[in-house]
């Protein structure tokens, strides 16, 4: 295998041990470059996808109805992440939801313990998820599938938004151990990313709905980065996390859209 094959190689499975719980062997979490993060991430993304269009396939073999099917396909996808991005949802949803001032804001988030907006955002990020993937299931099985690994991958590139417009707000947090990528690179990931929009038009998306599915994900990032500035002066982790998630939901909404 060539050098620079090894190095992509080496960058998919660091960012899988971080974004995933998934078996990548015994090695220690490299500190991740997304410096080299153009092709790594988004086909990172993808692959954490993939598990929860494995589990929508099986599901789907074993004449389960799309509601169900669509349950267990998120289900995977909520395993294979360790739910790490959905705590980060309800981590900012508590803080912004429940703080008064910045520094308020900044400690719910900080807190363990999940309240009531966290509850709720949860809920509303499932049972999102899941009526758009079974509406985009009852229309095609191949077609729920390859949008789940789309989304992946978009997803996790349109949810660094807040870090490469915004500094991050702790320097002790998550947010602050990883550099940002140049906008270069992002705009490649970007690119690498949207690429695997292919499949999805393969499987019978217009290309219409394909651009619009993108524009969306860009918009929506953009909004989640403002807010967070607005609220917290900056961006944490839990946030990269929780843009990442409405990320992944106006995809599928917009997908699912007849």
């Amino acid at each position: 295998m060539a050098p620079m094959q090894c190095l992509l190689f080496a960058d998919i499975l660091n960012f899988l041990r971080f974004y995933s719980r998934l078996p990548i062997g015994d090695h220690a979490q490299a500190p991740l470059d997304f410096g080299r993060m153009a092709l790594a991430l988004p086909i990172a993304g993808a692959l954490i996808g993939a598990t929860g269009a494995a589990g929508l396939i099986v599901a789907g073999k074993c004449h389960l109805p799309a509601f169900a099917c669509a349950v267990i396909g998120v289900t995977v996808l909520v395993l294979a992440t360790g739910a790490l991005h959905e705590d980060g949802l309800a981590d900012v949803a508590d803080g912004f939801g429940g703080g008064a001032t910045r520094e308020s804001k900044l400690a719910i988030m900080r807190d363990s313990r999940i309240g009531t907006y966290g509850v709720l955002a949860l809920c509303f990020s499932v049972l999102l998820r899941v009526a758009a993937l079974a509406s985009i299931l009852e229309r095609s099985a191949t077609l729920a599938a390859l949008t789940l690994v789309f989304a992946g991958a978009l997803s996790r590139v349109a949810g660094l938004a807040p870090m490469m417009w915004f500094s991050p707000t702790r320097p002790d947090g998550l947010g602050a151990t990883v550099v940002a990528p140049s906008r270069e690179i992002w705009a490649r990931a970007w690119f690498a990313a949207a690429a695997f929009g292919v499949a999805p038009w393969f499987a019978g998306v217009g290309v219409s709905q394909m651009a619009i599915a993108i524009i969306a994900a860009f918009a929506v990032a953009a909004l989640a980065a403002r807010i967070a500035k607005h609220q917290i002066g900056g961006y944490t982790g839990d946030v990269l996390g929780a843009a990442q998630q409405l990320v992944e939901i106006v995809i599928l909404a917009t997908l699912s859209a007849v």
